[in-house]
């Protein structure tokens, strides 16, 4: 009798362990699918931003069928579905500028002028300033 009673519990055990295994697999599948869509949202603000567009509610207006995440975590398309809205929908993005594109020129701090790169007068009217000075 208690051999049945053991492989009894055994089986209920075991049931209730696939049960389970199959919650945390179901709960595991969710949270990636989340996942996933919270990077292809990233990915494609990333590139709305990028390329000039006025409002991100216009991303509300793309269909994600073609945007993938692959297995090591790129997203795939989402670069080209944005081409494609600013083809199609060019009033959410702002006309390109090329003046954006340039830099600043980097900053230099200001040197003095050492006395043996000065003309005989820059020198007198340098020497003239440091008298004073004291």
């Amino acid at each position: 009798m208690t051999d049945e009673i053991d492989a009894a519990d055994v089986e209920d055990e075991m049931i209730s362990l696939r049960a389970k295994n199959v919650r945390l697999e179901t709960a595991l599948r969710d949270s990636q699918e989340v996942a996933n869509r919270r990077l292809i949202n990233a990915e494609l603000k990333h590139h709305a931003l990028k390329n000039g567009m006025v409002d991100l509610d216009g991303l509300k207006l793309i269909d994600a069928v073609d945007i993938d995440v692959d297995e090591t975590g790129a997203v795939k398309g989402a670069a080209s579905v944005i081409s494609k809205l600013q083809r199609e929908k060019p009033w959410l993005f702002k006309s390109p500028n090329s003046s954006s594109l340039a830099s600043a020129p980097p900053s230099t701090p200001t040197r003095s002028k050492l006395a043996t790169e000065m003309s005989l007068q820059e020198w007198r009217t340098a020497r003239a300033d440091l008298i004073r000075r004291r």
